[in-house]
């Protein structure tokens, strides 16, 4: 058994480390209701969005049709763009490794269905480090986004996605991020972004028939790309809300974790401060009845 000062050294190792914790749970927690609302206020803008551009992709007045919203789409494409969207930082549980051997298994179905390039735009400095482990392409990047996402810090990167698409160098791109769901549970989701299918468009709400000024090319492609751009947006806040409550969930975990360690080497403590005395009184009596012999 080990000795008293070694498990006082520990229990107070312990202690601080449960301080920290703490600490990392309640500026989480913080965030997290931020990144909520955060998250909760670009869903109005996405969803007005969307139904605009249901509706200009289903208007029978202009025969102009997008690269975005092109029909008759490969059902295994052959050139695959991936955006991949994890946190800068770490501590957040099986947040990331999720997504990650989510995005390794698709990655395999592409390889194995004839997909020859997969081209990856990475979100986030830990979706970057896997990404260059594992040998991807990564064609484009951005890291150190902070607490809250900016789209002009988004704009370069996810361009070279939508530039790839408009020039026919890529049939598909897909986005993976981390959905938020509620507070104890967030979900990895892998979702095709481009071409916009009319599962994510949705139905048009009623017939709209548009004069286009200055013509109907110039609207649809500016619309289209800020369409694609509130999708991305409300991604990267989608996961950072999941970030700071898996944060917040792992930190809570660890902090009662360290006062269960705490209170067993309190015991174990006890015990051998406990054995130390008993045997320090059997050396006394021992050598009282010696003497008295």
């Amino acid at each position: 058994m080990a000795g008293g000062k070694e498990i006082r050294t520990k229990i107070k190792s312990v202690q601080n480390t449960r301080k920290i914790t703490k600490a990392m749970e309640m500026v989480a927690a913080s965030k997290m209701r931020k990144a909520q609302d955060r998250m909760r206020a670009a869903r109005p803008y996405s969803e007005k969005i969307r139904h605009l551009a249901a509706n200009l992709a289903a208007a029978s007045l202009s025969d102009y049709r997008h690269p975005f919203l092109a029909k008759g789409v490969q059902a295994k494409p052959t050139r695959v763009g991936l955006i991949v969207v994890t946190t800068d930082k770490g501590l957040c549980g099986g947040l990331n490794t999720n997504i990650l051997r989510m995005l390794v298994g698709s990655m395999r179905e592409w390889e194995l269905d004839g997909a020859t390039e997969i081209r990856t735009t990475c979100i986030g400095n830990k979706g970057l480090g896997f990404m260059q482990r594992v040998g991807a392409n990564i064609v484009s990047s951005v890291v150190h986004l902070g607490d809250t996402p900016h789209l002009e810090k988004l704009i370069g990167p996810v361009k070279v996605m939508i530039d790839a698409v408009q020039n026919g160098d890529l049939d598909r791109v897909y986005i993976a991020y981390t959905r938020f769901i509620n507070t104890m549970k967030q979900e990895p989701v892998i979702e095709q972004l481009l071409p916009l299918t009319g599962e994510r468009l949705g139905t048009p709400q009623g017939s709209w028939d548009y004069l286009y000024e200055p013509e109907a090319s110039v609207v649809i492609d500016d619309l289209l790309v800020r369409y694609v751009e509130a999708l991305i947006y409300q991604a990267v806040a989608e996961n950072m809300a999941s970030e700071q409550s898996a944060r917040m969930v792992a930190m809570k975990s660890a902090t009662d974790n360290a006062g269960t360690v705490i209170k067993e080497l309190q015991l174990v403590y006890n015990k051998a401060r406990q054995a130390a005395i008993t045997k320090e009184l059997s050396e006394i009596v021992g050598g009282a009845a010696a003497i008295a012999g």
